[in-house]
Order: structure tokens, then sequence, then C-alpha cells
């Protein structure tokens, strides 16, 4: 195996990542640079818009498809509901929010033609209480025309509209396997200009704590109700030079029907060699200085050859799907997640990669989260030659992220779980 971290004369550190082989070059005296958007004019936010700054905010419900589940709080606790018709939306404030993506990679059809997949039981139901209220047929009708007129299709237009094309469109609003997880906010609480935007680690850790179980129980649920799912997904694009179409925090889950180029490549080296992943990560990461931050049974270090900077948390428990963890274990790995977000600021665009073993691989593949700073732009260079140009090495990640770390601790704006080296 070649040495994944090698420092030259000059101070050029070359990065090759033990699970992947991408190559990554860090060239010196770029990494005191600041990395966060300017915002040069913030812009005072419209008390009369407020909780309506996107499609994604809860005054606006109604722009996006029909809710599978939400979370509400009351108190000090939490609970889930399910099976809400379009009447009941404004009943309760969603804390989080799980619906079909409007626009999904892979649609209903592709699933329904090619593989025969058919929606649950729950769904069927859900949809049928969902139309026979006006508001909830109201709302169908409106994004059905919305669904039509992107693809070009005859009728998006009709009054009314059809009740074959009706019922076509309904079916992939009620049982996308392309799903999005909404947290409340759009800007923290109290905001005044729209540079005060709510990220991830704005959150509590409380907050962050549910966000992370409720997307869990996303990718179980997607895995249950398709068996055609070889892989599920997760992702979440942190504003919009990561990828975002709002500045409005959520994460994303895909259901795909095959396992993806970098689950095929680990599933080799893993089955041999069984202790891959922490030999690579959590234990090289140790032996490198890397450590950020650990909990009881999970760690938080700086990446090594990833496309941008990169923050990575492991946890320990190799042995389960994330669904199975315990609830200290998602817990241990949320508080790191968060803590990486709060350390990285809002400010920062980011990709966060989540990566687990699916049902089908009985192998032991821990779930891991990749934080990315999205703080350079890919070229001509990187797409001739397939090596990426970082302008922050792991240490220097590695060294940002603890002494933020520290501050944010003294503070108790992270969780008192965390034992920062």
């Amino acid at each position: 195996m070649i040495e994944p971290l090698t420092r030259l004369p000059d101070g050029t550190i070359k990065q090759v990542n033990p699970f992947t082989g991408t190559k990554v070059w860090t060239l010196p005296g770029r990494a005191a640079r600041p990395l966060g958007i300017a915002r040069p004019d913030p812009k005072p936010l419209d008390p009369a818009e407020h909780e309506r700054h996107c499609a994604f905010c809860w005054g606006r419900m109604i722009e996006t498809t029909p809710e599978i589940a939400r979370v509400v709080r009351d108190g000090s606790s939490w609970r889930e509901v399910r099976g809400l018709v379009a009447e009941q939306l404004h009943d309760t404030v969603p804390e989080l929010r799980l619906f079909p993506n409007l626009f999904e990679i892979l649609s209903y059809d592709y699933w329904h033609l090619a593989h025969g997949y058919e929606p649950t039981p729950e769904s069927l139901a859900h949809r049928t209480a969902y139309l026979s209220t006006p508001a909830g047929r109201a709302h169908v009708t409106a994004l059905a025309r919305i669904r039509m007129r992107s693809r070009g299709a005859a009728g998006a237009e009709a009054e009314p509209l059809d009740e074959d094309d009706l019922e076509r469109e309904a079916v992939g609003l009620f049982a996308g396997n392309h799903q999005v997880v909404v947290s409340r906010r759009h800007f923290v609480d109290g905001a005044t200009n729209d540079a005060q935007n709510a990220g991830a680690g704005t959150l509590t850790p409380e907050e962050h704590w549910q966000y992370t179980r409720f997307t869990i129980a996303g990718v179980r649920d997607l895995y249950r109700s398709n068996p055609h799912a070889r892989y599920v997904s997760a992702f979440q694009n942190w504003l919009r030079p990561a990828g975002a179409s709002f500045d409005h925090l959520h994460k994303q889950l895909v259901a795909i029907d095959e396992p993806g180029v970098d689950l095929e490549r680990e599933t080799e080296r893993v089955r041999a060699e069984p202790d891959l992943f922490a030999r690579w990560g959590p234990e090289y990461a140790e032996t490198q200085g890397l450590v950020v931050a650990r909990t009881p049974t999970a760690m938080a270090f700086a990446g090594i050859g990833h496309q941008y900077p990169s923050l990575v948390v492991y946890t320990s428990n190799t042995s389960c799907r994330p669904w199975e963890l315990s609830d200290d274990e998602v817990r241990d790995f949320s508080d790191l997640v968060h803590a990486c977000h709060a350390a990285t600021g809002a400010d920062v665009p980011t990709n966060e990669e989540w990566h687990h073993g699916p049902p089908s691989l009985d192998l032991p593949v821990p779930l891991r989260v990749v934080l990315k700073w999205r703080v350079s732009t890919l070229a001509g260079f990187e797409g001739g030659t397939k090596i990426y140009v970082n302008t922050i090495d792991p240490w220097a990640v590695r060294e940002r992220t603890v002494s933020r770390l520290r501050q944010l601790a003294a503070d108790g704006l992270v969780s008192d779980r965390l034992d920062i080296p």
C-alpha cells in the first residue's frame, strides 16, 4: 500500500486516499487564507417574510410534496407525526420534515418500469386520504402541473387537469425514492439580516441529534419500502456554491439500484482486509496527529486524500447498520458531526457525505461522514490528471478545527461529551 501522507522537502504534501486511491497535492503557504463566503452587504430581513424565505420554510409547506413524516417538539420531548393531510399541516410547528423531492434523480416511473416497484400500503393509504380533502387535491394538482411542465408534457395547463394525469403524477408525489429531510429554521433565531443562515452547526447538540436520528430512520425506511434499492445515498449540500438549491438546511436521501463505484472498491478491499477501515481510518489518524475530537464510540479527524479539505467522523461499531446503532452511539456520532460543522462555520459551503454498509453487505463497514469544505474550484489540471490540488493540508485542517472547537466548548455551544485534544 502507498503511504497515504508524504511531505516533500519544499513543504508540498502528497496525499493518497487509503480507500479510493484519490491523489491530492497540498502546496505550501496557502493554508491561512479565509474560507467563508464574503458577504460585503448583508440585506435586512423583511419581517413580513418570516418563515417564508424559500420553498423549504415551514410557512410555505404547500410548495413541497406531501409530507411523509415530521418531528415536533413538546417542551423537552420530541415525537414523530405521520399521515397528515393538507388541512393539518399548520396544526403543529415541524422541527424536521421528510417529504419526496419534487424533482427526483430516479423517478417512480424508473423504479416501476425497470424493477416492478410498487408503492407501499402506507403510501397508498396516505395518498387516498390526502386526495380526499379539497386542500389536498388542490395541492397535488398544482404539483402535478409543475412536474408535467418540467417534462414538457401535454395537458399541464388544462382546466381541470385530466384525472389520468393527476393519478399518474400523484403516485410519484407520495412514493418517491428521493426524499428530503428539512430543518425548521432558514435563519438563526433572532436574525436581522440575510447573512445569518441557520446551518447544522448553529443547531443545539440535542437538535442535531434529532436531525441525525430522523435521517437514519429515513434511510432505513427507503431500504424497507424498496427491495430493489441496493444503496441509499445520504448527503447534505450546504449553500449554493456546494450545490444546494436553497440556502436552507436539509439532507437528501436517494435510493439507487447499484452500490456505486466507491462501495464496490471498498467491498473488495474489506473482504481481503477486514480491519481496513479501523487501520486506515481512526488508527492511522491517531498515528499522524490528525484527531480532532472523540466521544465514547466515535472519532473525528482530518481527512486524507479528498478533493477538498475535509473532516471525517467514524463510528467505532462496524457490526451494525446505521439504524441498528444504539441511541448512545447515534448521539456520539451526531455530536461529533455537529461539532465539525460548528467549527467549520455556517458561512463555509460544505458537502456532507454519508457512507455505510447496505443491508445486503455482511462486512465490517462503519457509518462515517466526510465533511468537505468547498473552498476551491476544480479546474483543467484536476480534470486532466485526476490529481487534486488542495489549499489546506490535513494537519492545518486539524489545527483550525481544534482551535475553534476549544472556543466553542468553552462557550457551551458543542456537546460536553466531546474529548478535544
